[in-house]
C-alpha cells in the first residue's frame, strides 16, 4: 500500500492542468475534460475502458456516417438552387425579349394610327358639339313644351293643372341652375316669369273674391265679427273654392320664391333664417299690411315715437281676431296638402316681420331719448311676453329681441337699465320704509325679516332677468349678468357704508336690518344659482372662459362640475359682510356680559356655605346682572334678526361666554364644596335655561363650565380616586404614551373636552381635600 501511495503520489505531481483555449475549438481541453469525469483518480475505474473504448467507437461511427450523408445531401440542394436560379434567369430574358417586341408593335402601331386619332378626335368633338346643340334645342323644346300645355290649361280654363306645371316648371329651373348656359336659364327664367304672374293674379284675384265672402280681414272685436261666415246656402261652396284656390296658389310657391327677392333687415340684427312665407297666407296678409303702413308710417297722427304700444298691440289684436280661423279652416287645408307648415305661426311669423322693420326705423330716432326709448324697450318687453306665452310664438323664429340685440340699441339699453336701476336704489334706500319689513305684522311671512329696500332691491334683479332671458344669444345674457353683479356690489357697498355710520348701535334696529338684508340677498342669490336660466349662463361662461384662457384650471374645473355658481363671487362677499357684522354684535354683547360679570368674578367661592346648610339653593346675587344682560340681549336680538341669523349668533355668543367663565372666574378662584355646588347651580339652573328657547340641550353649548362643574363637585373619595388615575397615567407617559385608563375614566365622569392637564388643575382648585396627615 505505501508503494501504491508512491505511485499515486508521483502521478499527482507529474499531472498538468489543461487550460481552455477560448478562440478555438480546443480538443486537448475536452479530451482531458473526458477523462478527468469518466477516470479521475479512481484507479479501479479502469477496468471499465474496454466499454468506454467501444461507446467512443460507436460514437465514432455515427459521427462519420452523419458527416458523410450531409456531405452528400448538401452539393445536390446547392445544385438544385443553382438550376432554379439558371432557369429563372432564361425565363427573365425571354420575358424581356418579348416585352422589346411589344413596345416596339406598340409604338410603330401608334405612329400609324396617329392621323386615324387626329381625325377621330375632330369627329368626336363635332358629335360632341352636335349633341350639346341636340341637348339645348331638347330643353328649348322642353320649355315649349311645358308653355304650350299651361296655355292649353289656361284655354281650358284647367287652372290646377296649370299650376301643377308651373310648379314642374319650376324645379326644372331649380336643376338648371348649374349650367353656364345663360341664355337659356334667361329663356327659362322668363317662361317661368310669364306665366307665374298670369297664374298668381288669376288665382290671387279669385282667393281675395273669396277672402271678401268670408268678410276678411276680421279688424273689428271677436264678438262683432261676421267670422267668416257667409250666408248658410253659399257656405260649403264658398270654403270649397277656398281649399281649392289655396291648393294651387301653393302650387305657386316655389316659382314665386325664384321670382320674389324677399325683403330682408340689414345683417347686424343677425335674425336666424327662415323660408319665405307661403304665397296664399302672403295673400292673406295684403290688407293687413296695407293697414298697417298706413296708419303706422308716414305722417299719420297714429305714427308716433312715443306710443309704440299703438302698433305692437293692433299686431297683437291681429294675431288673436284670426287665431281661430286660421286653426279651423286653413290648418286643415294644410295638412291635407301635406305641407307642415302651420297656419297660425305663418300667420304670426309675416306679422312680426312688421314690427320688426318699424323697430329697425325707429329706434335709431329715439336712442338717446332715454324717456322713449326706456318706454320702447317696456313695451316691446311686453308684446314679447304676450306673443310667446299666449299666442305660442317660437324662439327659434326672428323676434323683436333680434332688434334690441344689435350692438349699439344692445349698449344703449344696458346703460339706461343700469341709470334706471341705480335711481332706483338710491330711492329705496333714502325712503322712510326703507329698514321696515313689509310683512312685519304676518309672522308666517316675515321669517327672513327683510327690510323693504333688500326686497325691492331683489325684485328689481328679478325684473330684469325676466327682460333679458329671451335674448337670443348667450353673449348678450352674460352681459346683462354681468350688469346684475355690478348692481349686486353697488348694493352691498351701499349697505356697507350704511352700516359703518350705525356701528355704534350695533344693535340697533337699522344695524340688524341691514345685517337681514345681506343675509337676505345672499341667501336668494345661493338660490338663484340652482335655477335652470342661471346654469345654462353657467356653462356659457365657461365655454367663454375657455375660449379666451382668462381663468385657471382650478377655476376651470369648478364651473364645469358645477361646485360654484355665477354668484359665488357676490355670495363670498356678502357671506364675509354677514360674518364681520354678527361678529361685531357678539363682541358688543360679550362686553356687556363681562362689565356686568365684574362682580360674580369676585365672589367668594372658597367662603361659601355647603348645600346642607342652605335650606334652598338660589342664584347668587352677583350673578344676576350678567344674566339678565344676557337675557335682554337674546330677546331684544331674537325679534329683530332673522331666524337664521338669530341661530348663528347666540351660538358665537354662547362660545365666548363658556370660555370667558371657565377662564376668567373657574380658572381663576378655588372652591370649597359649597362653592362648587354654587357654580353648579349658577350655570346649569339659571345661566343654561337662558338658552333652552333656542336648542334642546344647552349646556352641549357650554362644555367647559359643564365639565368644570363635574370635576369641582365630585365626592371626595370620586376625586381622590381620579388624582391617583391621572397621576399614575402622567408618571406612565414615558413608558405607555397615550395612556388609554386617563380618557376612559374622564369619559365615564362626562368628560370630553377638557384635557387631562385642565382636570389636573382643577382638581388642585378643590379646597374640601381631607387631612391625611402628609
Amino acid at each position: 500500500s505505501v508503494a501504491e501511495k508512491e505511485d499515486m503520489a508521483a502521478i499527482a505531481v507529474g499531472k498538468k492542468e489543461v487550460t481552455r483555449d477560448l478562440d478555438h475549438c480546443d480538443i486537448p481541453y475536452y479530451v482531458s475534460e473526458f477523462v478527468e469525469r469518466e477516470v479521475g483518480n479512481d484507479y479501479d475505474s479502469l477496468r471499465n475502458l474496454d466499454n468506454l473504448i467501444d461507446k467512443l467507437s460507436e460514437n465514432k461511427k455515427q459521427l462519420e456516417e452523419q458527416v458523410l450523408t450531409v456531405s452528400s445531401e448538401v452539393p445536390k440542394r446547392i445544385q438544385n438552387a443553382l438550376k432554379n436560379a439558371e432557369d429563372s434567369k432564361k425565363s427573365l430574358s425571354r420575358l424581356v425579349e418579348e416585352e422589346t417586341l411589344l413596345s416596339e408593335s406598340v409604338s410603330s402601331h401608334l405612329e400609324k394610327a396617329q392621323p386615324w386619332m387626329e381625325e377621330l378626335h375632330v369627329l368626336i368633338s363635332q358629335v360632341e358639339e352636335i349633341e350639346r346643340h341636340l341637348a339645348y334645342l331638347k330643353w328649348i323644346s322642353r320649355i315649349e313644351e311645358l308653355s304650350d300645355s299651361i296655355q292649353q290649361y289656361l284655354m281650358t280654363n284647367n287652372v290646377p293643372e296649370a299650376a301643377s306645371t308651373l310648379a314642374f316648371m319650376a324645379d326644372l329651373d331649380i336643376k338648371l341652375q348649374e349650367s353656364s348656359c345663360s341664355h337659356l336659364l334667361a329663356f327659362m327664367r322668363s317662361t317661368v316669369k310669364f306665366w307665374h304672374k298670369i297664374l298668381k293674379d288669376k288665382l290671387s284675384s279669385d282667393f281675395e273674391e273669396v277672402l271678401t265672402q268670408l268678410c276678411w280681414p276680421f279688424v273689428g272685436p271677436p264678438q262683432s265679427q261676421a267670422f267668416g261666415l257667409p250666408a248658410p246656402a253659399s257656405a260649403p261652396d264658398v270654403y270649397n273654392n277656398l281649399e281649392m284656390l289655396f291648393c294651387q296658389l301653393l302650387k305657386l310657391q316655389t316659382s314665386d320664391e325664384l321670382l320674389t327677392k324677399p325683403k330682408q333687415l340689414p345683417e347686424k340684427y343677425s335674425l336666424p333664417p327662415s323660408p319665405p312665407v307661403i304665397l296664399p297666407i302672403q295673400i292673406m296678409l295684403n290688407p293687413l299690411q296695407k293697414r298697417f303702413k298706413y296708419h303706422f308710417t308716414g305722417n299719420k297722427q297714429t305714427n308716433v315715437l312715443n306710443k309704440p304700444e299703438w302698433y305692437l298691440t293692433q299686431v297683437l289684436m291681429w294675431i288673436g281676431n284670426h287665431a281661430k280661423f286660421l286653426d279651423d279652416k286653413i290648418q286643415p287645408i294644410l295638412d291635407k296638402a301635406g305641407s307642415s307648415v302651420n297656419a297660425g305661426l305663418e300667420f304670426s311669423r309675416a306679422l312680426v316681420m312688421l314690427i320688426l322693420e318699424k323697430l329697425a326705423a325707429d329706434i335709431p330716432c329715439l336712442l338717446y331719448d332715454d324717456t322713449l326709448f326706456c318706454h320702447l324697450v317696456d313695451e316691446v318687453l311686453l308684446f314679447e311676453r304676450e306673443l310667446y306665452s299666449v299666442h305660442g310664438y317660437l324662439s327659434s323664429l326672428p323676434s323683436c329681441m333680434h332688434i334690441l340685440s344689435e350692438e349699439s340699441c344692445f349698449q344703449r339699453w344696458l346703460t339706461v337699465e343700469k341709470k334706471f336701476a341705480l335711481q332706483k336704489m338710491d330711492s329705496m334706500l333714502s325712503s322712510e320704509a326703507a329698514w321696515v319689513s313689509q310683512y312685519k305684522d304676518i309672522t308666517d311671512v316675515d321669517e327672513m325679516k327683510v327690510p323693504d329696500c333688500a326686497e325691492t332691491f331683489m325684485t328689481l334683479l328679478l325684473v330684469i332677468t325676466d327682460r333679458y332671458k329671451n335674448l337670443p344669444t348667450a353673449s348678450r345674457k352674460l352681459q346683462f349678468l354681468g350688469l346684475q353683479k355690478e348692481l349686486v356690489d353697488d348694493f352691498r357697498i351701499r349697505l356697507t357704508q350704511v352700516m359703518k355710520e350705525e356701528t355704534r348701535a350695533s344693535l340697533g334696529f337699522r344695524y340688524c336690518a341691514i345685517l337681514n338684508a345681506v343675509n337676505y340677498i345672499a341667501t336668494v342669490l345661493a338660490d338663484w344659482a340652482d335655477n335652470v336660466f342661471f346654469l345654462q349662463l353657467q356653462q356659457a361662461e365657461l365655454e367663454v372662459h375657455v375660449e379666451s384662457n382668462a381663468v385657471s384650471k382650478l377655476q376651470l374645473g369648478q364651473l364645469a362640475s358645477m361646485e360654484s355658481s355665477v354668484f359665488d363671487e357676490m355670495i363670498n362677499l356678502l357671506e364675509r359682510l354677514k360674518h364681520d357684522m354678527l361678529t361685531r354684535q357678539v363682541d358688543h354683547v360679550f362686553r356687556e356680559v363681562k362689565d356686568a360679570a365684574k362682580l360674580y368674578k369676585k365672589e367668594r367661592w372658597l367662603s361659601l356655605p355647603s348645600q346642607a346648610e342652605q335650606a334652598v339653593m338660589s342664584l347668587s346675587s352677583t350673578a344676576c346682572p350678567m344674566l339678565l344682560t344676557l337675557r335682554d340681549r337674546l330677546l331684544q336680538l331674537e325679534q329683530q334678526l332673522c331666524h337664521s341669523l338669530f341661530k348663528i349668533f347666540w351660538q358665537m355668543l354662547a362660545e365666548k361666554v363658556d370660555i370667558y367663565i371657565y377662564q376668567e372666574i373657574i380658572m381663576a378662584n378655588h372652591f370649597n364644596e359649597g362653592g362648587a355646588a354654587q357654580l353648579q347651580f349658577d350655570m346649569s339652573r339659571n345661566l343654561f335655561p337662558l338658552f333652552s328657547h333656542y336648542c334642546k340641550r344647552p349646556e352641549n353649548y357650554f362644555k367647559h363650565i359643564k365639565e368644570a362643574c363635574i370635576i369641582l363637585n365630585l365626592n371626595v373619595g370620586s376625586a381622590l380616586l381620579l388624582k391617583d388615575v391621572l397621576q399614575s397615567a402622567a408618571d406612565n407617559e414615558t413608558f405607555k404614551p397615550n395612556q388609554p385608563s386617563a380618557t376612559a375614566a374622564l369619559n365615564e365622569l362626562g368628560v370630553y373636552k377638557l384635557a387631562q392637564q385642565d382636570v389636573e388643575i382643577l382638581l388642585n382648585l378643590r379646597a374640601n381635600w381631607p387631612n391625611t396627615g402628609k
